[in-house]
């Protein structure tokens, strides 16, 4: 069993509505930053250093007491191994993006045009809850 940790990263566009950070892995999956758990670390830490280091980005902050667990399996080297993924939502100011040699683009869109470009079925769900969430925070329903 492996455990990553990862973010779904926005920030305010014009008018106030969230946009989100979707990067293009090198096997053309968009996705949001993630990555292993490392020994001693906790998933907070862990979800702020991978997106440090697949995005650049240093000035995040995680919000609130979000939490979304994302359970698969793959198989590496015939071997099939499952993975629970758990995202928190990381807000910041600064989107000047710096993407690590893990993926070869990015962008940032609005929620609809995210939800499009996410590759799988479980990312949509997740954009979904957090921007449901992000918006209860305003106390407005912005889709």
């Amino acid at each position: 069993m492996e455990h990553s940790a990862g973010g779904v990263i926005y920030y305010r566009g014009e008018g106030g509505v969230p946009m989100y950070l979707v990067l293009l892995s090198r096997r053309g999956i968009w996705e949001f930053p993630k990555g292993h758990i490392e020994n001693k670390e906790n998933p907070q830490g862990a979800a702020l250093r991978e997106i440090n280091e697949e995005t650049g980005l240093s000035t995040i902050k995680l919000m609130g007491n979000f939490k979304y667990v994302i359970s698969y399996a793959f198989y590496k080297d015939g071997e099939r191994i499952k993975k629970d993924v758990v995202y928190f939502i990381a807000e910041t100011r600064k989107a000047e993006v710096k993407i690590s040699n893990e993926h070869t683009g990015f962008m940032w869109l609005g929620f609809n045009e995210a939800f499009q470009r996410l590759t799988h079925a479980q990312s949509k769900k997740l954009i979904t809850e957090a921007n449901a969430w992000i918006n209860a925070l305003d106390g407005v329903w912005r889709a």
